[in-house]
């Protein structure tokens, strides 16, 4: 079996954003948001369905899919592959744009109803040492979490090392799933959730058609293309820094000779001469 990179674009809409395949992304929700029991989320809309792209041409940009349960409460789940500047202040407009778009000027408050804002990055973002953390608004001095319509919630891909057979709880089971799918052979033993084993089905490349292949493939070059990109600027940079160093350290040099031949007598004009410098640079030594 051949699985894809479930932080591909393309991947990632198919697999959590199909609307006929609900039990994927609200498996994913109750895992990561720990809810059980009544408080599990049991239907869900999405609100970005997934569609074959037409992404000929386009630019790498965030990922990411939109839901409302069955409470009205809404999810964005989002993928980011590239640590960008700003980050925490990007993902706070994001969620909180979110919320204010619930209602229009004049509308009550009430009809606001809770963001949760599920981040998975493929980089490290914050000093806690778990995968998984959590972000709410609480009172310093007692914890107290009176203020709860916008939650954030990181999976930080790089902290999460488990293998296969050390996997003790559904969330472990979905992380291991997004970070490793496309190195995978078979789908790991002991996947009992039936939302993550529709996931695993979705990720299997056999199941795609031949178009959502070559928009998968498509968006493998474009991130290759970029990375390419980015490496060739910053070579460039490197080389540019250590031309200029080597021209201040020549200049240097030269500098140094003149202000010892200076010291000694000789003649300014022969000083020229000898390095090149201008008179005025040789009177400042």
């Amino acid at each position: 079996m051949k699985f894809v990179d479930v932080k591909n674009d393309v991947a990632f809409r198919k697999i959590f954003g199909n609307e006929n395949r609900k039990e994927v992304l609200i498996s994913f929700l109750n895992a990561v948001l720990l809810l059980t029991n009544q408080y599990k989320i049991i239907d869900v809309e999405i609100l970005t369905p997934y569609q074959l792209p037409d992404i000929r041409g386009g630019k790498v940009t965030i990922v990411d899919v939109r839901a409302k349960d069955q409470n009205n409460k809404n999810y964005i789940v989002e993928m980011q592959v590239a640590e960008v500047d700003d980050f925490d202040k990007r993902v706070l407009y994001y969620a909180s744009k979110s919320y204010t778009a619930q209602i229009h000027s004049g509308d009550d408050y009430e009809k606001l109803n809770p963001i949760y804002f599920i981040g998975i990055l493929d980089f490290v973002a914050t000093n806690n040492p778990s995968f998984l953390n959590r972000h709410k608004i609480t009172d310093v001095a007692t914890g107290e979490h009176c203020i709860k319509d916008i939650e954030f919630n990181f999976i930080e891909l790089p902290k999460f090392i488990k293998q296969a057979n050390e996997l003790e709880t559904i969330v472990e089971q979905w992380v291991y799933f997004i970070k490793n799918a496309k190195e995978l052979e078979v789908i790991p033993e002991n996947i009992q959730d039936g939302g993550l084993q529709m996931a695993y089905q979705d990720a299997y490349k056999h199941n795609w058609t031949q178009a959502e292949l070559e928009a998968y493939d498509y968006v493998l070059m474009r991130e290759q293309d970029y990375r390419g990109r980015m490496n060739l600027a910053i070579r460039k940079a490197v080389q540019k820094a250590v031309q200029k160093t080597e021209i201040e350290a020549e200049l240097k040099g030269v500098k140094k000779v003149a202000a010892s031949l200076k010291q000694n007598g000789i003649a300014i004009d022969t000083i020229i001469e000898s390095t090149g410098l201008t008179q005025d640079e040789i009177e400042k030594l």
